[in-house]
């Protein structure tokens, strides 16, 4: 016999009315206009390897369970491959609706490790997967490619562009490494 996990009730003081506002502000204005038919779930290609449910995130997000949404896991397995804004019925464009999210989670503070390394990453080197190594620089010269590939790595200004950019816009202080008494 299996059991059904039990999750603890929904507190109303747990819910964030202002929520759904903050989200249609952000980039996701159609929310409201899902129904919850779970068209968006069941064609997710990530979906149907992990336990991402876009439905289940804009349902948090439609009851204003803020910090569940912001703090969920799942909301960084979305690929953005837009299936399931292809699919909705309802125009609720969910790859937008999870795209808000995650801005307002990441002003927020939250954002999983390893997308915070690639933004630093980025801010680095001018890209999100640099050749760091001499052993690719050699490997590519093998092969008949210049050392290095036609990124930011042979063009210094570009990463002094985007960190100027990063800056200005004050995503260098959202991707920082913060000591763990700062969380």
């Amino acid at each position: 016999m299996t059991t059904a996990e039990e999750k603890s009730a929904i507190s109303i003081d747990d819910l964030n009315s202002d929520f759904v506002e903050m989200v249609k502000r952000a980039g996701g204005p159609n929310i409201q206009s899902c129904y919850q038919c779970g068209t968006c779930s069941g064609s997710c290609p990530a979906g149907a390897r992990t336990n991402f449910l876009v439905r289940g995130i804009i349902r948090k997000a439609l009851l204003g369970l803020k910090e569940e949404c912001l703090t969920a896991p799942e909301l960084w397995y979305c690929t953005t491959c837009y299936t399931c804004t292809d699919r909705c019925p309802q125009d609720v464009t969910p790859t937008e609706v999870i795209k808000a999210i995650r801005n307002i989670a990441v002003a927020e503070g939250h954002m999983l490790e390893p997308h915070q390394k690639v933004a630093q990453k980025v801010l680095e080197s001018g890209h999100a997967v640099p050749l760091d190594k001499d052993s690719w620089a050699k490997l590519r010269e093998n092969v008949g490619l210049p050392s290095r590939p036609p990124n930011a790595s042979t063009h210094p200004e570009a990463i002094e562009e985007v960190q100027k950019l990063a800056k200005k816009t004050g995503f260098d202080i959202l991707v920082e490494d913060k000591p763990e008494d700062e969380e």
